[in-house]
């Protein structure tokens, strides 16, 4: 199976990221959606779980949950926008992926058997950090990767 990961779109849906995303059977939104028009794009790829991110103050955006947690291909996945605000023992609550964003800055990493995958941002450049969309191959367990976007 074949998850898009993106986050911090704060509004702006770049096309790069929506062919980025083309294929994938499932898109994961780790919050600062900014405007619901960018989860309605998405879901014209695949079915999408998003959350809310701290710019999610109002709007639709702002009825999102804060923290989700879904199953696909088998493997749980938990979605919080800030790693900081983690509220549960993943390793305890037997989640593969722990799901973030927030810091705009791409990241995988593995602690006590589970992973943690912030895709970065996909929404407006911040400092020098490069656009970037998620993706994570569930099949004999699950694997992050980080795609960069080539954008104007």
């Amino acid at each position: 199976m074949l998850i898009g990961v993106i986050s911090d779109t704060h509004g702006l849906m770049r096309p790069e990221a929506l062919a980025a995303l083309r294929g994938v059977e499932h898109i994961l939104h780790a919050g600062d959606v900014g405007d619901v028009a960018v989860l309605d794009a998405l879901r014209e790829i695949a079915p999408v779980t998003a959350i809310r991110g701290n710019v999610d103050l109002a709007g639709a955006c702002a009825e999102l949950p804060a923290t989700d947690v879904v199953e696909l291909g088998g493997q749980l996945f938990y979605m919080v926008h800030s790693v900081h605000d983690l509220d549960i023992n993943p390793k305890a609550a037997g989640v593969a992926m722990v799901v973030s964003g927030h810091s705009h800055k791409a990241k995988v990493e593995a602690k006590d058997g589970v992973i943690y995958f912030n895709p970065g941002s996909a929404g407006p450049r911040r400092f020098s950090l490069p656009v970037t969309v998620g993706f994570v191959t569930v099949e004999d367990g699950v694997e992050a990767s980080v795609r960069e976007l080539l954008v104007g």
